[in-house]
């Protein structure tokens, strides 16, 4: 084997400095790999596609139910100190989500006070696996419990200053009641996606980073829903919808 022989270098090679050309190859490598991750885990991008956002108006255009309050024997000759229930809050959503478009990283949690006989809020909007505290803010007993076939619980006689809790691993409409007082009342709607709203006092309501595409938005209040209205959200973009309940 006849012995390789080094090419004599120039003047500007010698000023120049020496940059093996493998290593130079594995960095652009791993700079590249790394701006990839960067845009892959954006929340906001999912490969090619930008998340965009669906907002609008739901316009109740029926009286909300009123719920008269059962009379106890300490009531009468007193005033009632009851708080109505704020019964116009809708709850606005996507009827199928996009496929895998929702994962749990953490244990939720949501409280539904007691308060002047009162489940306040008197509706909740949770993701699955939330854990949801009743927490008893009067000077009187409370029993929370639920008949529904989404989650069913009792959570017996309480007292001021305690709390119950209950999990909801479920998707679906859970009707909570107070055993003692038959004109407490509440709805917790329990979603297996995170493409749901709460609308304001205005009845305005914004669902954040949905993918591109064509979907049916439904909007719930009371116990009664819209027709699915059909909606298609652009790249990156902004889809309004107003939806009017009857």
């Amino acid at each position: 084997m006849k012995p390789i022989r080094e090419r004599p270098s120039t003047d500007s090679e010698k000023e120049r400095p020496a940059v093996p050309r493998r290593r130079l190859k594995v960095l652009l490598v791993v700079s590249v790999a790394a701006a990839g991750a960067l845009v892959a885990n954006s929340p906001q991008v999912r490969g090619s596609a930008v998340t965009g956002l669906i907002r609008g108006r739901v316009e109740l255009r029926r009286a909300p139910p009123v719920v008269e309050r059962r009379p106890n024997v300490s009531d009468f000759g007193a005033a009632s100190r009851r708080t109505p229930p704020d019964r116009s809050p809708s709850v606005v959503y996507l009827e199928t989500a996009p496929r895998g478009a929702f994962e749990l990283t953490e244990t939720p949690r949501a409280i539904m006070d007691q308060r002047n006989e009162t489940f306040v809020p008197h509706v909740l909007a949770v993701p699955t696996g939330t854990t949801v505290d009743f927490p008893n803010s009067d000077r009187i007993y409370h029993n929370v419990f639920s008949l529904s076939k989404t989650e069913p619980f009792d959570l017996g006689r309480y007292a001021t200053g305690r709390s119950k809790q209950v999990r909801f691993d479920r998707a679906g409409i859970v009707r909570v009641f107070c055993e003692i007082h038959s004109h407490m009342s509440a709805f917790i709607l329990v979603f297996s996606h995170p493409f749901f709203a709460m609308t304001d006092a205005e009845g305005r309501y914004r669902i954040d980073n949905v993918p591109p595409g064509s979907y049916s938005v439904i909007a719930w209040n009371e116990g009664v829903s819209s027709d699915p209205a059909p909606v298609t959200v652009p790249n990156g973009g902004v889809a309004e919808l107003d939806i009017a309940l009857r």
